[in-house]
C-alpha cells in the first residue's frame, strides 16, 4: 500500500506502539500488528486489529489504572 501521509513510501508488515490518554489515565499497548510506512513510519491498522486494540484500552481504563503498559493480545 502507498503511504497517504508522505506519498512516497510503501507499507510493510510490522508492529507499532499505541498510546491512549483519558481522564488522567495513560495506557500504552506495544507490539500492535500494523502496516508501517518504510519512509515516514506512519502506521495503518486493520479493522480487526483496531477493534481488539480499542477493547484492550477500554478494559484497562475501566479497571481504573493510571498508568498501564501492556503487550497487544491477538486473541
Amino acid at each position: 500500500m502507498k503511504c497517504v501521509i508522505c506519498k512516497h513510501g510503501s507499507t510493510k508488515s510490522g508492529t507499532m506502539t499505541a498510546t491512549f490518554e483519558r481522564d488522567g489515565a495513560t495506557i500504552v499497548i506495544k507490539g500492535v500488528p500494523a502496516e508501517v510506512c518504510e519512509i515516514c513510519g506512519e502506521s495503518y491498522l486493520s479493522e480487526e486489529v483496531s477493534k481488539k486494540l480499542l477493547k484492550q484500552a477500554e478494559d484497562a481504563a475501566r479497571a481504573g489504572v493510571q498508568v498501564d503498559i501492556r503487550k497487544f493480545m491477538a486473541a
